[in-house]
C-alpha cells in the first residue's frame, strides 16, 4: 500500500524581470538563485536540513551556468552537507511541478522521508530556445511523422478553433494584472516569500515580484501588436510550407489562423526560483511536524503534439479521478497562464466556476519562469487556501512538445 506525501513547507524567491539591465536579479548566478530558497526552506517548513533524502529541481535551460546539474550544484551553493544529492530535470514548463511529483512518488513509496523539490530559471541570461534544441531538437525525420510549430502559434490556432477573441483573451489579462496587484499590496505571498541579496556584497536586490504592471489598461492591451502574425507566415516547411500552414493542414476546420495572443496576454519573462518540502508521515510524525497540505494525486499527459497546448484539461481529469473527485469539488485552481487562451479553454472544457481560477493573478501579470513555475504555484495556491480556510486545489500546466502535468491537494 502506497503512503501519504506531505507538503510542509514552501518558499520561492520574488520572480525578476527577465531582460538584462532591466530586471533585479539578472546578475545572480542561476545556483546562488536557487540556494537563496534551499538556506530559507528549513526554518519556513520546520526540518533540519541533515534529514534530507535528495534535492529534485526542474531547469529548461540547462546549459552555462544553469547546467551542470543545478541541483547538485545548489545544493553546495547554499551550505547544506554534503551529502545531500541532487537531480536536475527536464519537462519544459511542467519541470517545477513533475519534481514535486517525483519527490511525492519517494516519500509515498517509502523509499525516502524527506525531499526537497522545486526549480530555478534565469530567463534574462538563458532565454526560450536557449539550449538550441528548438521544439524538436531539429530532427528531420521526426518533422515527416509531426511537425511541432512554436507554442504561440499553437496557442493562437487553440483560440481560433474555441473561437476566444482578442477581447476575451485581454480580459482575463487585465483581470490577472489586477489581481495580482492586490495580492501584493495585501501581502498575500509574503509567506512564502524569500527576498533575493547579492551573494557577493550582501546588499538587497529584490523582497517583492518585479514583473506586474498595476497601470495595464483595457485600450492599452488592445494597442498591442499580435505577437505571432510574422512568425506563422516564416516559411520553414520541406516544400516552403508556412508555420501557419502547416498548422493549418492538421486542422482544416480552423481556415485561418486568428492571432490574437500578444506579449500583453502572454506569460511574462522573468527570473525566479522556488522550493517546496515533501515528507512521508513517518516523518512528519517523528519530529512532531504539522504538515500543511497532503498530495492527494498527481498526473502527467501526453496530448497531440502540434496543437500542442490542450493537455491541462485531461491531465486535471485523470489527477481529479485518482483522488475521486470532480472539477466542481475543488476550491482553487492554477492554471498556468502561459497564454490567456489556455486558461480559457481549460476552464470551458472543464466547467469550472472562474472566480475559484488563479485569484491572485498568474503568470501573465507575474511571470512564468519556465522550470520554477510549478513549485511557485503550489506554495501560492497552499498560502491562499490557508487564507480562506479552504480544503483542495488543482494546480494544472500545459507543456511544449504536447504534454501536461496536474497536481491536486488537500490542506491539512
Amino acid at each position: 500500500m502506497p503512503m501519504d506525501s506531505y507538503i510542509i513547507g514552501a518558499a520561492r524567491t520574488p520572480r525578476g524581470k527577465g531582460k538584462i539591465g532591466k530586471g533585479a536579479l539578472t546578475g545572480v548566478h542561476p545556483q546562488e538563485l536557487l540556494a537563496s530558497v534551499l538556506r530559507a526552506l528549513p526554518d519556513k517548513a520546520g526540518f533540519d536540513v541533515r534529514d534530507v533524502d535528495d534535492a529534485v529541481i526542474g531547469a529548461v535551460s540547462q546549459i552555462g551556468a544553469q547546467g551542470a546539474n543545478i541541483a547538485r550544484n545548489a545544493v553546495l551553493a547554499a551550505g547544506w552537507p554534503q551529502e545531500i544529492g541532487g537531480v536536475s530535470l527536464n519537462r519544459f514548463c511542467g519541470s517545477g511541478l513533475q519534481a514535486i511529483h517525483f519527490a511525492a512518488m519517494g516519500v509515498a513509496s517509502g523509499a525516502q522521508q524527506l525531499v526537497v523539490a522545486g526549480g530555478v530559471e534565469s530567463m534574462s541570461q538563458f532565454g526560450l530556445g536557449a539550449d538550441g534544441g528548438g521544439q524538436d531538437g531539429g530532427n528531420i525525420k521526426l518533422r515527416e511523422r509531426v511537425f511541432q510549430v512554436p507554442q504561440g502559434i499553437s496557442a493562437d490556432l487553440i483560440a481560433t478553433l474555441e473561437g476566444f477573441s482578442r477581447e476575451e483573451l485581454d480580459a482575463w489579462a487585465l483581470r490577472s494584472q489586477r489581481r495580482a496587484t492586490l495580492a501584493i499590496e495585501e501581502g498575500r505571498f509574503a509567506l512564502s516569500l524569500v527576498p533575493v541579496h547579492d551573494p557577493l556584497t550582501g546588499t538587497l536586490l529584490l523582497a517583492r515580484d518585479e514583473f506586474p504592471r498595476p497601470d495595464s489598461t483595457a485600450q492599452g492591451l488592445a494597442a498591442l501588436p499580435a505577437s505571432f502574425v510574422a512568425l506563422g507566415g516564416a516559411a520553414v516547411g520541406a516544400r516552403g510550407e508556412t508555420l501557419d500552414q502547416i498548422a493549418l493542414a492538421a486542422y482544416p476546420q480552423a481556415q485561418t489562423i486568428h492571432h490574437v495572443h500578444t506579449a500583453g496576454n502572454s506569460s511574462g519573462i522573468v527570473d525566479g526560483a522556488a522550493a517546496v518540502a515533501v515528507a512521508s508521515s513517518d516523518y512528519v510524525k517523528a519530529h512532531g511536524l504539522r504538515p500543511r497540505a497532503r498530495i492527494r494525486a498527481v498526473s502527467s499527459i501526453g496530448s497531440e503534439p502540434l496543437i500542442m497546448l490542450t493537455a491541462p484539461a485531461a491531465a486535471s481529469e485523470k489527477a481529479l479521478k485518482a483522488a475521486n473527485l470532480q472539477a466542481g469539488d475543488i476550491d482553487l485552481w492554477e492554471i498556468n497562464e502561459a497564454f490567456a487562451g489556455i486558461v480559457l479553454q481549460t476552464v470551458r472544457r472543464l466547467g469550472i466556476d472562474p472566480d475559484r481560477v488563479n485569484v491572485n493573478g498568474g503568470a501573465i501579470a507575474l511571470g512564468h519562469p519556465l522550470g520554477a513555475t510549478g513549485a511557485i504555484l503550489i506554495g501560492t495556491v497552499l498560502d491562499e487556501l490557508e487564507r480562506r480556510n479552504a480544503s483542495t486545489a488543482v494546480v494544472a500546466m500545459c507543456i511544449g512538445g504536447g504534454q501536461g502535468v496536474a497536481t491536486v491537494i488537500e490542506r491539512m
